[in-house]
Protein backbone atom coordinates (compact mmCIF):
# COMPACT_ATOMS: atom_id res chain seq x y z
CA UNK A 1 0.00 0.00 0.00
CA UNK A 2 1.37 3.43 -0.89
CA UNK A 3 0.73 6.50 1.19
CA UNK A 4 -0.47 9.25 -1.09
CA UNK A 5 0.43 12.75 0.10
CA UNK A 6 -2.57 15.04 0.00
CA UNK A 7 -2.02 18.48 -1.45
CA UNK A 8 -4.31 21.49 -1.74
CA UNK A 9 -4.11 24.88 -3.42
CA UNK A 10 -3.44 27.86 -1.17
CA UNK A 11 -6.76 29.78 -0.99
CA UNK A 12 -4.91 33.08 -1.45
CA UNK A 13 -2.28 32.53 -4.16
CA UNK A 14 -3.19 29.03 -5.46
CA UNK A 15 0.31 27.58 -4.81
CA UNK A 16 0.20 23.82 -4.21
CA UNK A 17 0.57 23.06 -0.49
CA UNK A 18 1.38 19.64 0.96
CA UNK A 19 -1.12 18.74 3.70
CA UNK A 20 1.36 17.62 6.33
CA UNK A 21 3.36 18.84 9.32
CA UNK A 22 5.87 20.19 6.79
CA UNK A 23 3.32 22.94 5.97
CA UNK A 24 2.50 24.65 9.28
CA UNK A 25 0.19 27.27 7.71
CA UNK A 26 -1.92 24.79 5.73
CA UNK A 27 -4.13 25.27 3.82
CA UNK A 28 -2.10 28.43 3.21
CA UNK A 29 1.41 28.30 1.77
CA UNK A 30 2.78 30.94 4.14
CA UNK A 31 2.01 33.19 7.10
CA UNK A 32 1.63 36.07 4.62
CA UNK A 33 -1.15 34.32 2.68
CA UNK A 34 -2.82 33.36 5.97
CA UNK A 35 -2.80 37.01 7.11
CA UNK A 36 -4.11 38.28 3.76
CA UNK A 37 -7.08 35.91 4.10
CA UNK A 38 -7.67 36.95 7.71
CA UNK A 39 -7.61 40.62 6.66
CA UNK A 40 -10.22 39.91 4.00
CA UNK A 41 -12.53 38.45 6.66
CA UNK A 42 -11.94 41.44 8.96
CA UNK A 43 -12.75 43.85 6.12
CA UNK A 44 -15.86 41.75 5.38
CA UNK A 45 -14.72 40.88 1.84
CA UNK A 46 -15.70 37.31 2.80
CA UNK A 47 -18.90 36.36 4.55
CA UNK A 48 -21.03 33.33 5.33
CA UNK A 49 -24.58 33.72 4.02
CA UNK A 50 -27.39 33.59 6.54
CA UNK A 51 -29.63 35.61 8.77
CA UNK A 52 -28.02 37.90 11.39
CA UNK A 53 -27.89 36.38 14.86
CA UNK A 54 -28.91 39.69 16.44
CA UNK A 55 -30.00 43.11 15.28
CA UNK A 56 -27.39 45.82 15.82
CA UNK A 57 -30.13 48.47 16.13
CA UNK A 58 -31.76 46.61 19.03
CA UNK A 59 -28.36 46.30 20.75
CA UNK A 60 -27.76 50.07 20.48
CA UNK A 61 -31.18 50.85 22.02
CA UNK A 62 -30.73 48.44 24.90
CA UNK A 63 -27.41 50.07 25.87
CA UNK A 64 -28.89 53.59 25.95
CA UNK A 65 -31.88 52.59 28.11
CA UNK A 66 -29.72 51.42 31.06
Amino acid sequence: MTDKILSVNCPTCKTVVEWSDASPFRPFCSKRCQQIDFGDWVLEKHSIPGEPVFDLEDEDHSKSSH
